[in-house]
């Protein structure tokens, strides 16, 4: 069981890395389609690269539920966890970094979200392997986490808080008007 549950990781961070990639020039392919928007980064604000993070991590656990879920019964609350975690991260490490260096440089901010991918997947492996948190309310409240974290990852592409982590720094403007 610990090596199948090692491949799913390897493969689950793979997937993040690949669509994250991916998700981060959608937008433009697309033309500007507003619903590629809530899936992908519209501008290259800090909150649209935890997107990259979030949403292949959301899809990938609408898909691994059926399968993981019976494995472990904790499946949900620890995806939860740990996709609050990679996610948080993103911000967490840029701006700890361009802190200490006073720019940001494109390498450091891959970096940034290779190590947000992998550090989520790492503690998933954790929690999941401790088996704790089981009930079915933590599994519930597993799921609404990422189901609010879904709602307000399209809610603020749309309508993004006046805050420095929305803004494009390249136009200084928020959410989808960075590009209109």
């Amino acid at each position: 069981m610990e090596k199948r549950l090692m491949r799913q990781q390897l493969l689950g961070a793979l997937f993040v890395l690949v669509t994250g990639t991916a998700l981060h020039f959608v937008y433009g392919w697309s033309g500007g389609h507003p619903v590629a928007g809530a899936l992908s980064a519209v501008n290259e604000s800090v909150w649209e690269h935890m997107k990259l993070v979030f949403v292949p991590l959301f899809f990938l656990t609408l898909g691994e539920v059926f399968f993981l879920g019976r494995q472990w019964p904790n499946f949900l609350v620890s995806r939860a966890i740990s996709t609050l975690v990679g996610t948080a991260l993103v911000p967490v490490l840029y701006y700890t970094y361009t802190g200490i260096v006073g720019t940001h440089t494109l390498w450091a901010d891959i970096l940034v979200f290779i190590l947000a991918v992998l550090a989520a997947f790492v503690l998933e492996g954790l929690l999941l392997r401790r088996g704790r948190m089981e009930a079915g309310w933590s599994q519930a409240a597993g799921l609404l986490v990422l189901w609010a974290l879904a709602f307000l990852f399209v809610l603020w592409t749309y309508r993004p808080p006046q805050l420095p982590l929305f803004q494009d720094p390249q136009t200084l403007t928020y959410g989808l008007s960075a590009l209109r």
